[in-house]
């Protein structure tokens, strides 16, 4: 793992906002700015973290060229392969009082974070963002996606994290503790790390919330519908098992 060379923040920030990132040199142009803009507006320091996952373009190039302009944001490499992987080393990487996860994507529009930091949200160690919850809004999701996420939810609910209807929306934050005592227990890098995080929450008795977001659905998912959700069904199970075996305990 190495860090960009841009790192002078001194004061313990009170929020990071962490961005794994594969192959999105054309994402990140764009969403970069909206969140450098949000930041920008803050009267809170907040440092961004860029975690560049084993990508094959240029994501490390735009990314440096970011870090470089914007003092307050710093590139890491994870070469470890898999969304999990990225998330883990970013969760571990944050220096602020709350870690943001933020998919690269923006389908949630980054000014939505405030409704995560006090006095809006606060007494919480982990927060959901929800596309399910009261006063959610969906833009533009295909129908078949809306049924595959209410499936595989419903097997979340059933084997592993019940309670809670949208584990899968890539917003979430972290009180900074619970942040890395989650990130250290961690064992999934794909896909299913989301469900593996908040199992891993519930049981050592974390406060989870979930909190109503703005989500826009964005074409180019690199979700396979099939592939992917029988992995996912089989990581859920396997999340399970683990647990039964005490793999998550001190």
């Amino acid at each position: 793992m190495s860090l960009s060379d841009n790192n002078n923040l001194s004061s313990q920030p009170l929020l990071t906002i962490v961005i794994p990132s594969y192959n999105e040199a054309k994402r990140l142009p764009r969403t970069i700015p909206q969140v450098a803009h949000f930041v920008d507006s803050q009267d809170e320091e907040i440092e961004v973290i860029i975690v560049n996952n084993n990508s094959r373009d240029e994501t490390r190039q735009i990314a440096d060229e970011f870090a470089a302009k914007f003092p307050y944001v710093r590139v890491i490499d994870e070469p470890r392969q898999g969304k999990g992987a990225a998330v883990r080393t970013g969760l571990l990487a944050g220096r602020g009082a709350y870690l943001f996860i933020a998919d690269a994507d923006l389908s949630m529009p980054i000014a939505e974070v405030v409704k995560f930091l006090p006095p809006q949200a606060d007494a919480y160690d982990v927060a959901i963002g929800s596309r399910e919850a009261p006063g959610a809004v969906r833009y533009d999701e295909p129908e078949y996606r809306h049924i595959m996420g209410r499936v595989f939810n419903f097997i979340v609910r059933l084997l592993a994290v019940p309670g809670f209807h949208d584990t899968q929306a890539g917003f979430k934050a972290f009180r900074r503790e619970a942040a890395r005592d989650i990130a250290q227990r961690q064992t999934i890098d794909g896909w299913a790390f989301d469900v593996e995080v908040l199992f891993i929450a519930l049981r050592h008795n974390y406060k989870v919330i979930e909190i109503p977001i703005e989500w826009h659905y964005r074409p180019n998912s690199r979700i396979n519908p099939l592939k992917d959700s029988f992995d996912m069904f089989v990581e859920v199970w396997n999340i399970r098992r683990k647990g039964m075996r005490g793999v998550y305990d001190d």
